[in-house]
């Protein structure tokens, strides 16, 4: 039996493996940081019996009421992944699973390995109307990637689209996937109409080296990015900084920073109601879309969320409040879950991938009924 983790967001401490029916396994924190939830590792064994893997030290993880009916991912090709029973009892998170193949990957949702993000940016760059741009190098000299999809002229509006500051909720990468692969389909009426009206930078990858290093929640020098954008430096958060950057150089007349939530099983938008300008027109703009959204998929609901900010106390070091702030627009912070949607459950695979791809997309068709109301 091997288990081994050194592989692109591969994350787990091997305490005792001596036996399949008990195997200790630990969840490594983010470099230089308290916060870890974040698992991604491999088993290896020609014995298919059943093995019972215990994450020792999930009780006190980030955020530990994330595991209440928690189910762990697992995949044998890393393409379809499935869900696998998994307990919790306070203290250990508990996968119990029997393999019907020697080698199994096991993670806390489906990854989105950085070689896939390449694959994905260079892809969208062969679209006329993309253009993909490097912005500049994270601590750990990776690139910060932008993509602009389409171009600007006198009434368009200019629309940003930031995903994954936190590199564990790899749903948002996902969801960007979905969002891409429709607005640069050139068959569908909505994306043309859109790229007649708007211009949009979209950053599927806020945090690349976190992602490479198998972090939950922070860079690669553990800090966590959607702290941060009240008063980025190129030595802490480099990602940050040459994203506020450029929307400084372009404007915003709207923004979606994409994330995933640990603990509740739901699609849902935060806004910006507690920042110092918010106003009945951001406040019709929000309710609009959220309407939007409310009519045209099922996977969204408006009831469970986060308690809204009391006016003039957001924190202005979040994205979206930053950014609705500073240029008076509709920002949205997007929250999928890491466990299944309740409304519309699937038993199989919970909240995937795949539904994280298809709810992007959706978002299209959301963006297009409001773009002509943005400032």
């Amino acid at each position: 039996m091997q288990i081994s983790s050194n592989f692109d967001s591969g994350n787990i401490e091997v305490i005792s493996a001596e036996s399949p029916s008990n195997i200790e396994l630990a969840i490594k924190k983010d470099h230089q940081s308290e916060f870890y939830q974040w698992f991604h590792f491999k088993l290896h064994n020609t014995e298919h019996s059943e093995h019972v893997m215990h994450l020792t030290n999930a009780g006190k993880s980030a955020y530990v009421e994330g595991w209440k009916d928690y189910q762990a991912v697992a995949s044998y090709d890393r393409q379809h992944w499935f869900r696998v029973p998994t307990t919790f009892d306070g203290e250990n998170l508990s996968i119990t699973f029997t393999p019907e193949y020697d080698s199994t990957y096991f993670a806390y949702f489906a990854p989105y390995s950085y070689e896939r993000h390449q694959d994905l940016i260079h892809s969208a760059q062969l679209d006329i109307d993309c253009q993909l741009q490097v912005l500049g190098q994270t601590l750990d000299g990776r690139d910060m990637s932008l993509l602009k999809v389409g171009e600007e002229g006198e009434g368009k509006k200019v629309i940003w689209i930031t995903a994954r500051q936190h590199p564990g909720e790899t749903m948002a990468e996902w969801f960007m996937e979905g969002f891409i692969d429709r607005l640069l389909d050139e068959d569908d009426g909505v994306a043309r109409s859109l790229l007649n009206s708007a211009v949009f930078y979209l950053v599927p990858n806020m945090n690349p080296d976190g992602s490479a290093r198998g972090h939950l929640r922070t860079n690669a020098k553990g800090v966590n990015l959607n702290r941060e954008w009240l008063s980025p430096t190129m030595e802490n958060s480099p990602e940050v900084y040459l994203v506020r950057e450029k929307m400084l150089a372009t404007g915003v007349d709207m923004h979606l920073d994409i994330h995933g939530d640990e603990a509740l099983p739901y699609n849902f938008v935060a806004g910006s109601e507690g920042v110092p300008s918010y106003n009945e027109r951001v406040k019709g703009l929000e309710d609009n879309f959220k309407n939007i959204l409310l009519a045209i998929t099922p996977e969204f609901q408006d009831d469970k969320g986060y308690d809204k900010d009391e006016p003039g106390k957001a924190n202005l070091t979040v994205a979206a409040n930053w950014v609705g702030e500073n240029f008076k627009c509709l920002a949205y912070t997007v929250e999928m879950p890491f466990k299944d949607n309740d409304l519309l459950p699937d038993y199989s695979v919970g909240w995937s991938d795949e539904r994280s791809s298809l709810f992007g997309r959706d978002f299209l068709t959301a963006v297009y009924h409001v773009v002509d109301d943005l400032r």
